[in-house]
């Protein structure tokens, strides 16, 4: 199924993604998970809270499913529910390489991933995607480049990529980190035999953290697909967190703080798909109103003031401990 599918997606929530770093794993870094997952969280605990997930989204319109290497068990958990739901034939798939989960199914592991773009860990880490999602896999992205990353530099893993994308597979990359605008637009730059290697990125934009916006555009004007994650940064937009502002213009518009704060993302005309990060069923249902959140010009100026500094809004994210 070619990503590009979801261009042509009409209903709300087919612009709505779920995103599974949540529910793959025993621990991350998102604020309320004590009370969001079980406290024995087995593996078979977590893959039937992800394929609750999947049923539940799926059931109110969401096609595309994003999960990652990293992502603990993601992907098995992603390739089971596709294999008991042969009728799901119009989701799209997406995952990431670049990372290797190494917290061995921990919440209190000394290290939970290590981040590597080199192509040997590209070849490695194709293999065990396709053992798992084989050819359910749509789009295949970079994850958590920055600037500095020698993927954008590499021609022979770039050389690879290509091939990838010749063969069917949407090639794109995710970006993290405060220079996000700066590593989107040096990934634009890159092409193989003349074309642009890359066709969708993933980057985090929500309302403490807007910086990324100009280059996102500049990519959905360049013909990317551009897919927004962290849209709830991490549960600090959640209703237990949320700033005061946020949780009055939730009251106003009579929907949670969750489904306001992703309508300011969906209502950019650049962004394709917003991932929902939720945990639970519950989550996942009030996000699923963003669609349907109407904001006028005061209270998005209320929600616009606040925007943090790039710098600080991710040295208090790097500061989240893992649950």
């Amino acid at each position: 199924m070619p990503f590009s599918r979801l261009a042509a997606a009409t209903t709300p929530t087919a612009h709505i993604g779920l995103g599974l770093a949540a529910v793959g794993r025993p621990g991350y870094i998102n604020l309320g998970r004590d009370d969001d997952l079980p406290e024995d969280r087995t593996v078979e605990a977590l893959e039937q809270r992800t394929h609750d997930l999947l049923d539940a989204a799926y059931a109110q319109g969401v096609r595309y499913f994003d999960a990652a290497r990293s992502y603990g068990r993601s992907e098995e958990f992603l390739a089971d529910w596709l294999k008991a739901h042969p009728e799901a034939d119009d989701v799209v798939v997406g995952s990431k390489w670049g990372y290797t989960y190494t917290a061995d199914w921990s919440t209190d592991a000394e290290q939970h991933e290590v981040k590597d773009h080199s192509l040997a860990t590209y070849r490695r880490q194709r293999a065990e995607t396709d053992a798992l999602l084989g050819e359910r896999l749509d789009l295949y992205q970079i994850h958590s480049v920055t600037p500095d990353s020698p993927a954008l530099t590499d021609k022979a893993l770039h050389a690879e990529l290509a091939e990838a994308a010749a063969q069917g597979v949407t090639v794109g990359f995710s970006t993290s980190g405060p220079a996000q605008a700066d590593a989107i637009r040096a990934a634009l730059a890159v092409t193989v035999d003349g074309e642009p290697l890359f066709r969708t990125v993933q980057s985090t934009y929500n309302l403490l953290e807007p910086s990324a916006a100009p280059a996102l555009a500049e990519a959905h004007d360049a013909g990317l697909t551009v897919i927004v994650k962290e849209g709830m940064a991490n549960g600090r937009l959640a209703e237990t967190h949320a700033p005061d502002a946020l949780k009055a213009v939730a009251a106003q518009t009579s929907l949670g703080c969750d489904a306001v704060a992703l309508a300011c993302v969906l209502r950019q005309p650049w962004a394709g798909v917003v991932l929902s990060g939720a945990a639970t069923v519950l989550q996942l249902a009030s996000n699923l109103h963003a669609p349907v959140v109407d904001l006028d010009e005061d209270q998005l100026a209320r929600l616009a003031a606040l925007a943090e500094e790039p710098r600080a809004y991710w040295e208090k994210r790097g500061a989240l401990p893992w649950h």
